[in-house]
């Protein structure tokens, strides 16, 4: 195996750390403006999330000249999504410590009254993140799978 080439593994790690690093110039801007608090800002995280899965399967696939097995696409969409959100959640754990007014805005609209702290809404992130790679990786290998399964058509 050659040192340079592409698994699903490196490249799950290479573009998750790319859509992390995207996820948390993002938060922070939106941290920054003081919009961090509205639902439209964890919103676009997900799209952003969504965004880097399908581009690392859609590179695999390049890569491996359009064979891909389904588990090769499913397992670095999975990568790539634990990945951004462990280093999303980290940079929110960040936040929480140097800036307690961008954390109190978020606190503020808790439903249920508990204060659930920095903590555990770094931990939420990071079981959001990973459940939404799961789903899009689903999702996602019913598109990008190769057509390996398909019978052939007859030319009768």
């Amino acid at each position: 195996m050659a040192d340079n080439e592409l698994t699903s593994e490196n490249n799950g790690l290479r573009m998750g750390v790319f859509t992390g690093l995207v996820l948390i110039a993002y938060t922070g801007i939106a941290a920054l403006a003081g919009f961090l608090d509205k639902i439209e800002a964890g919103t676009l995280d997900i799209v952003i999330l969504i965004g880097g899965i399908v581009m690392a399967i859609m590179r695999l696939k390049r890569y491996r000249r359009n064979r891909l097995s389904y588990f090769q696409g499913f397992s670095t969409g999975i990568i790539t999504a634990i990945v951004a959100s462990v280093l999303l959640g980290a940079f929110f754990w960040v936040l929480g410590g140097v800036s307690k007014a961008a954390i109190a805005a978020i606190e503020a609209r808790d439903l249920f009254g508990a204060d659930l702290g920095v903590l555990i809404s770094g931990l939420g992130i990071i079981l959001l993140g990973t459940m939404t790679g799961v789903i899009t990786s689903l999702v996602a290998m019913q598109y990008f799978k190769s057509p390996d399964h398909m019978p052939v058509a007859s030319l009768d």
